[in-house]
């Protein structure tokens, strides 16, 4: 489709290979500051004392709370088709990323 004949107020998003691969995470890590959420996704694997962040995505304050919405409406939905998600017990994860900073 030419940019021409595109309705107005759509946009063309494209997804590359390597992309739509997708990175697993199981742990995701929240910082903010006044003007940006950062979240990095990490990888722990049980019995190895070291991970490194896989991903790193930082948000306007405006999309940090369009992502929860977003989150929130996806999981209401999920949980009338599938039933409801437990929340399991997860032993807590001794973090240390040295000082806190601030952007």
């Amino acid at each position: 489709m030419s940019d021409q004949n595109q309705p107005q107020g759509q946009i063309n998003i494209e997804l590359d290979e390597k992309t739509a691969e997708g990175t697993y995470s199981n742990l995701a890590i929240i910082n903010h500051s006044a003007s940006e959420f950062v979240v990095d996704y990490v990888c722990i694997m049980p019995g190895t004392p070291k991970a490194k962040v896989k991903s790193r995505i930082i948000l306007t304050p405006q999309h940090a709370k369009r992502l929860l919405k977003a989150l929130s409406e996806n999981i209401h939905r999920y949980e009338m088709a599938h039933g409801e998600i437990k929340d399991t017990e997860q032993p807590a994860i001794p973090l240390s990323f040295g000082p806190a900073g601030q952007a």
